[in-house]
């Protein structure tokens, strides 16, 4: 599927606070989102905008990003500034689970995924720039994204992949087999074997069309959703062919001029054989930098790291 479709937008819901950069849907429908003044919030009736309401699950005490689930109903937690974390369900505890790899303090955790063994894998943007100058990395391409794994008695996490170009969401194949990587920074998704005799290797899953951030998927059943935050910018293309230290300079003016993100905004889904089987973009959006989608019922829910609400787009039929 190579002709995308339009997005269709209904409706906006504020939420009081900027960036809700990633969007899950739990059991009920509801859709979580972390804010950028710490606070983990839980949005309900989001089909009805008038009457949506948010109520505060926790407070990071930092700047949650990346969200899951877990089977034992509490809420995995990247926080860019404070590592990996948890909350407890229905006390709103919030414990750390790991801060620090091979002594090195964790920084810019990005997006995490439980698995059915007990483990969870998580992904490190960056070890060079923090989340306020993450266009610096980008600029720079700095190639030092990582993919951790914290064991089921947790302990301190594992290095399984280092390498990546500002490693952001993560998706679990329907069988439990593989992970599915988006590398923001060389606008492309990237398989990670998890069992099997071909464990631990990487390779190509899918090209995309422009910058992928948070990956999210319903289930087993359901296809990998991508949310696209920004389109593929040729010159930048063009700059990451160049020297580092020309990238490294050009990355120091990036994080000091005005950033405006643009007007272009899409997503996209997969099936576990990097098949695209949505498409969907819009042109002139209001609703500007779509970091993360999640669907509920018949509705799109659209996350950001720039706006200060979420966006309700219509979804789709199959087929």
């Amino acid at each position: 599927m190579d002709r995308p479709t339009p997005l269709r937008p209904l409706h906006y819901v504020s939420l009081g606070a900027r960036g809700p950069e990633d969007v899950v849907v739990d059991a009920h429908g509801r859709v979580l989102t972390g804010v950028e003044d710490g606070r983990i919030l839980r949005v309900h009736g989001l089909g009805r905008p008038h009457t949506a309401r948010v109520e505060v699950l926790a407070d990071t005490g930092g700047r949650p990003l990346g969200l899951e689930l877990a089977a034992d109903g509490s809420l995995l937690v990247c926080d860019a500034e404070r590592g990996l974390l948890s909350v407890g369900p229905g006390d709103g505890v919030v414990r750390v689970l790991a801060d620090t790899v091979a002594g090195e303090r964790l920084r810019f955790c990005s997006n995490v995924v439980a698995l059915a063994d007990g483990s969870v894998c998580f992904t490190v943007s960056s070890r060079r720039h923090p989340l306020q100058r993450w266009i610096g990395d980008i600029v720079e391409h700095s190639g030092t994204g990582r993919l951790l794994r914290l064991a089921p008695d947790g302990g301190e996490p594992e290095v399984l992949m280092e390498g990546l170009q500002f490693a952001n969401g993560l998706a679990v194949s329907a069988d439990g087999s593989f992970l599915v990587i988006a590398e923001t920074g060389a606008c492309r998704l990237t398989r990670y074997q998890l069992t099997g005799p071909r464990a631990g290797h990487a390779e190509l899953f899918a090209t995309l069309p422009g910058m992928p951030d948070n990956l999210w998927r319903a289930g087993p059943d359901g296809p990998i959703w991508v949310a696209l935050a920004a389109p593929r910018v040729p010159p930048l293309d063009l700059l990451h062919r160049t020297p580092a230290a020309v990238r490294r300079a050009a990355a120091r003016a990036a994080v000091h001029a005005p950033f405006r993100p643009g007007g272009t905004i899409g997503v996209l889904a997969f099936d576990d054989h990097g098949h695209t089987v949505r498409h969907l973009t819009r042109r002139r959006s209001g609703f500007r930098m779509v970091t993360s989608v999640c669907t509920t019922g018949d509705h799109l829910v659209l996350g950001s790291l720039w706006e200060p609400g979420l966006a309700v787009c219509a979804q789709p039929p199959t087929g």
